[in-house]
Formats: structure tokens, C-alpha cells, sequence
């Protein structure tokens, strides 16, 4: 396929790279310039003649401006496949505005950082048409490990901002189990252990645990340098609770972790740390 790539930051830089292993990529980036791709001048030259044009964009607003920028240059029944993490609403706008010109359109974020980019183990979860997405499944094979289809535009959006309500509410309990089971005087070694076998299992505590020296290694035995950086959490977070405040949905713990990460990040001295560092934010602070 020709395929054009706009935002080749962290994420995106080394996904066009696997895909241009196989394929023509043509790359966009108003600041990144990785070796190895060709580049356009622009979005509109990196879209022209392109049977799909994936998009790695920071947020919503920067993805609708972009939209509107390629969509008009894209050439009939071509796909806008948009990977970025942005709020349900944009996704299906962006979609809409898409098919109304006779574009297909997928929205698949992903799930596996910068490590799962630069080795192709992502995880897709997609939103769009079943045509739509059996033309980008070859693309999803390169660059990941799975895609799931989750239904019309807007639902690979909505799967993604669930899971990562559910990690960062998970890995904030795990962070304060481990500092109560270390004022017990719990044996770090021995806690992982059982909690890791037992009902308190989950992906935070048993593939990423936020105690250095426990489990698989993880970010924690780095001095916590973010493979998936607090802000990050946060702002999908903050995309959680916005999309619970247009479905009416009751989400406490969500809110909760939102909050707690608001103030890691804004307040205290998070940002720039994996968003298993909360583990010693709980170690340093006392019941208020």
C-alpha cells in the first residue's frame, strides 16, 4: 500500500518505520524529522495519493485541524486510520466529516507505549466499518500484536479510555497496597507472592508491579522513567470522565484516580515519571 504517516513523535516514528519495511510510507511532522522515511513539505502532500493516511496526533483539537487539512487531499475510497488517544466526540466528528467526503475511517488507538511501537506488538482497538477495517488489518499485523474491532466510529476510542480508567484505578490500589504492606512490615517479596497468585492479581501488580526489584522488570527498576509517563494516564483519565459526563455514567473510582493523578502530575513531582511512580509518592505521605 502507499501509505501516508502524519505525527512521528515517539509513537508514530518508529510504527511508520515497521511499515515501511513493506510498504511506501510517506511521513509529516511539523518538528520530528526521523532518518529513514521519506517526507512531505506537509499533511496534504503526505495524504495525496495515498491508500490510507494514519494519523499519531497529541489530542483532539490538533486532530480535527489536521482532518480538515488532509481529508479534502485524500483521493476517493481512501482510509484515514487515526491511532491517536482522543475523546469519543472528536473521534466519530473526524469520522463523519471522513465518509462524507468518501473516505473510509478507522479510529484505533493503542495499548503498548513506545516499546510495543518500536517492536510491533501494539494493541488496536478499532472503530469503523467492517470494509474499512479488513482494508487496514494488514497494517495492524505490522504494527501490532492485535486488533480488536470494537464496533461503529468512536468505539475504539471508547475501549481505550476504559481500559486505562480500570489500569490507573488498578495501579493506584496496587501502589497503596504495597506502602500499607510495607508499614505492616510485609516482605515486598512475600506480598507479590501472594497477591500475584491470588484474587488481588491483576496486570499492574503481576506484569508491570510498581516495587523495584519485584516481578518482570518494569519502569520501577528504571527510577521509574516512563514507559507510560503519569501525564499520559492522566489525560486519559481526564478523557474518561469527560466521556462519563455526556453518557450520565457514575464513575467514582475513576474520578477518584483523575484526581489523585491530577495532583501527581500538576502538583507534586510526577510529571516526566512513569505512572507506576505513585508507589513512592504513597511511601513518603502519612493518613491525613
Amino acid at each position: 500500500m502507499k501509505i501516508g504517516f502524519i505525527g512521528l513523535g515517539n509513537m508514530g516514528a518508529p510504527m511508520a518505520a515497521n511499515l515501511a519495511k513493506s510498504h511506501d510510507v510517506t511521513g509529516f511532522d511539523t518538528m520530528a524529522a526521523p532518518k529513514g522515511l521519506d517526507l512531505a513539505d506537509s499533511a496534504a502532500a503526505a495524504a495525496k495519493d495515498a491508500d490510507v493516511v494514519i494519523t499519531m496526533l497529541p489530542n483532539g483539537d490538533i486532530l480535527r485541524a489536521v482532518a480538515a487539512e488532509i481529508h479534502p487531499a485524500m483521493k476517493q475510497g481512501a482510509i484515514h486510520l487515526d491511532c491517536s488517544t482522543v475523546d469519543v466526540a472528536t473521534a466519530r466528528a473526524v469520522a463523519a466529516g471522513a465518509e462524507s467526503l468518501g473516505l473510509g475511517a478507522i479510529d484505533a488507538p493503542v495499548s503498548g507505549g513506545i516499546g510495543g511501537a518500536t517492536h510491533g506488538t501494539l494493541t488496536f482497538m478499532a472503530g469503523g466499518s467492517d470494509q474499512a477495517f479488513g482494508t487496514v488489518l494488514p497494517l495492524f499485523d505490522i504494527m501490532g500484536q492485535k486488533a480488536v474491532h470494537c464496533g461503529p466510529a468512536g468505539n475504539g476510542q471508547a475501549a481505550k479510555i476504559c481500559n486505562n480508567m480500570i489500569l490507573g484505578v488498578t495501579m493506584i490500589a496496587t501502589c497503596e497496597a504495597f506502602a500499607l504492606a510495607d508499614k505492616l512490615g510485609l516482605d515486598r517479596q512475600a506480598m507479590f507472592d501472594v497477591v500475584s497468585t491470588s484474587s488481588g492479581a491483576s496486570w499492574s501488580v503481576n506484569a508491570y508491579c510498581p516495587a523495584p526489584g519485584i516481578g518482570p522488570q518494569s519502569p520501577a527498576d528504571n527510577d521509574y522513567k516512563p514507559g507510560f509517563a503519569a501525564e499520559l494516564m492522566l489525560k486519559d483519565l481526564n478523557l474518561s470522565q469527560m466521556a462519563a459526563i455526556a453518557a450520565d455514567a457514575d464513575t467514582p473510582m475513576g474520578q477518584a484516580a483523575r484526581d489523585l493523578y491530577a495532583a501527581f502530575v500538576e502538583d507534586e513531582d510526577g510529571r516526566g515519571k512513569d505512572f507506576s511512580a505513585m508507589l513512592p509518592r504513597f511511601e513518603k505521605r502519612h493518613r491525613s
